[in-house]
């Protein structure tokens, strides 16, 4: 931005200024006027360009060798386009002239001194940083949108530390410096100017605890990058060099948007004359960034990695299940990282400790594990084992009081890209589980609710949850890949349907069919049995209605309909008013692609098969999905969990671009 001050302009003496290469100086021509003179002429030296902004329906502009008139309403403006090469070597001449005469009644000399000032970000989201002409302060959302954009550096990318990079006011490891983003300043000009000139580097005070920035000189050492600006540093006076024409930075984030930052922030560099007191400042530029959010991938993504827990207890380990995710891992291509009983703690609830996620920027891209705040036997896991190079770690901590069930990250899900109506989810929708609609109970912290919802890309949906035990979404829910158009259905667990296969085999004449058939550790119910039970009847026609609040929410804020879901047979029993599934919860799965994990359900064995492993086969593999089932019973669903509780899928990123949306 230019100055608002006009260079004014004398008749006794030469008039001397700086021009930023681009910006526009206006010159006061009506400041010291010979007597007698009602118009004046402008020249200039090659490379300095003049005009007359004016009111084009009031003022009149000169034709041929006409004068402009002193008392129009027109000010003069000059430019340069490149920078000086000498002080001064660029010149303006205003003359005056009386009412009849041709010889003018005086001259004022104006000397310029081109320099070229400019900060320069990668603006067009490239992941280079080009020249810009357009506005670098402002920042848009969309395909047209422009701005640059912050990577939060919660790495950990030199191995000799035990903390994020971000917790470093100094340059831990060159590789940190990819993480950052570049920002580049130009301060071409005669070498002489900055003897009576200096740049200042700014940032706002609010700004200060977001960001650090790092001045590079050019070598391949630590030393060679120098932190000039952070908290507590809110300028730094630029150390220009003789001939230096640019000076490149890094830029590094160091906060995620959250409730009380919207993610944006701000650096501008100044040009100030330190010949005149008080100083002056003659130019600012500034440039704007949006820090990344953090984005969660839904099943629909690609699977890379499924975490596991190593744990025994009364019944043994739980080796036979970790044979089975082998198994899982083997057939849809993806690697099984195994976390051992040392490093668990015994904890086996790996999806309730944490959720991968990631951060993008057009230049780097890499994985974020949110850590919850349950703080159980694996709450040390992903700070200590997890967080590394290229692999970031963010945390929201509850204050004041404990976590409850609804902390755990088991209760927290995001669909795959959604269109409702006319607005657009490219990155889908973040589900959450809480007490509503009820008055009162448990839901998610606000801590974390808050940080998902700031992130904004994801806008959060919440669900009735808390009528469940453990309270949690992945419990009734779950999102498959299809290979049709649509590309995903919602499961959603389903007493009605289940009630429904049972009424149908009771009267096919398999009533006496048993339940749990085939597990020793869990007494028979035959088909006749469980439709006889008043009680099994009422808590499923409870868990129904809750269920059926939640398909409308989910259709209403997913745009779904209705061949968009599939219902799942599942029975649920309430204790002490909270339900809890009665045989292995088959929605509670582990998506890798394709493959299907579902905990056995042990069902009714009608001509040599489980009837609901056959009833969700018959639901599920015309969809181009394989359904793999596994024994979780005694490991996982007697403690009130499933697969989806005990098993952790990172996921690669989405091909579209954050940035590219509108939220």
């Amino acid at each position: 931005m230019a100055s608002k001050r006009a260079v004014q302009l004398s008749l006794k003496m030469p008039t001397h200024a700086v021009c930023v290469v681009g910006v526009a100086a206006h010159v006061d021509v009506r400041s010291d006027v010979p007597k007698g003179a009602n118009s004046f002429r402008v020249s200039g030296s090659s490379g300095v360009e003049i005009f007359m902004v004016y009111n084009r329906t009031h003022v009149t502009k000169p034709i041929g060798k006409a004068r402009w008139p002193l008392d129009t309403d027109a000010d003069m403006v000059v430019s340069v386009g490149t920078a000086s090469k000498e002080l001064r070597d660029f010149k303006v001449r205003v003359s005056y002239y009386g009412e009849q005469e041709d010889q003018a009644l005086g001259h004022s000399m104006l000397y310029l001194t081109g320099v070229d000032i400019s900060l320069e970000v990668d603006t067009g989201r490239t992941g280079k940083v080009k020249r810009s002409q357009g506005d670098k302060k402002t920042w848009r959302w969309g395909p047209e949108g422009y701005g640059a954009i912050l990577l939060v550096n919660c790495d950990r990318d030199n191995h000799r530390s035990t903390e994020p990079d971000l917790t470093h006011s100094w340059l831990m490891s060159l590789a940190d410096l990819q993480d950052m983003s570049p920002m580049v300043l130009s301060c071409n000009g005669p070498d002489k100017l900055f003897d009576s000139h200096k740049l200042v580097l700014n940032m706002p005070v609010s700004d200060s605890k977001r960001m650090r920035v790092f001045c590079a000189r050019g070598g391949n050492s630590l030393s060679d990058y120098k932190q000039v600006l952070g908290p507590q540093r809110l300028s730094y006076e630029v150390e220009r060099q003789s001939g230096e024409q640019e000076i490149r930075f890094y830029v590094e984030g160091l906060t995620f948007p959250d409730a009380d930052f919207l993610g944006l922030v701000s650096l501008s560099v100044s040009l100030v004359d330190t010949g005149s007191l008080p100083e002056v400042t003659l130019f600012t530029d500034t440039v704007g960034f949006r820090m990344a959010p953090w984005i969660m991938t839904p099943n629909t993504q690609p699977p890379e990695e499924l975490y596991v827990c190593s744990v025994t207890d009364t019944h043994g380990s739980n080796e036979k299940f970790l044979e089975d995710m082998s198994y899982l891992t083997l057939k849809a291509n993806c690697k099984l990282i195994i976390c051992p009983r040392v490093e668990n703690r015994n904890d086996r609830w790996i999806q309730d400790e944490m959720e991968f996620g990631y951060i993008e920027a057009p230049h780097k891209s890499f994985p974020v594990v949110f850590d919850s705040p349950r703080n159980r036997g694996l709450k040390d896991f992903p700070y200590k084992r997890i967080l590394g190079p290229d692999f970031g770690y963010v945390t929201r901590e509850i204050p004041l009081s404990g976590p409850s069930s609804l902390d755990s990250f088991g209760n927290l899900d995001v669909s795959p890209p959604v269109t409702v109506g006319s607005m657009e989810y490219p990155l889908g929708r973040i589900l959450i589980g809480s007490s509503f609609p009820k008055s009162g109970g448990r839901q998610m912290a606000r801590v974390v609710r808050n940080f998902l919802k700031a992130q904004q890309v994801q806008a959060p949906v919440e669900l009735y949850s808390d009528w469940l035990s453990v309270g949690h979404v992945d419990e009734f829910l779950t999102f498959v890949p299809t290979s049709d158009q649509k590309g995903f259905r919602l499961l959603l667990a389903s007493p009605s349907a289940c009630l429904k296969l049972f009424q149908e085999k009771k009267e096919e004449g398999y009533g006496e069919a048993a339940q749990f058939d085939g597990l020793k550790h869990q007494a028979k119910i035959s088909i006749n049995e469980m439709l006889a039970d008043r009680h099994l009847q009422r808590d499923n026609l409870h868990a129904q209605k809750c269920i059926d609040w939640n398909r409308n929410v989910l259709k209403r804020e997913l745009g779904l309909a209705e061949s968009d879901i599939v219902d799942i047979p599942q029975l649920f029993f309430l204790k002490n008013f909270y339900a809890e599934a009665f045989f292995p919860d088959m929605v509670n799965m582990v998506v890798l692609d394709k493959y299907l994990g579902i905990p056995k359900p042990y069902g009714p064995i009608i001509n040599g098969r489980c009837c609901l492993e056959e009833k969700v086969q018959s639901l599920l593999e015309p969809l181009g999905l394989h359904c793999i089932f596994i024994d979780d019973y005694l490991s996982y669903h007697e403690l009130q969990g499933e697969i989806h509780c005990g098993t952790n899928v990172r996921r690669k990123p989405f091909p579209f671009k954050w940035w590219n949306m509108v939220p």
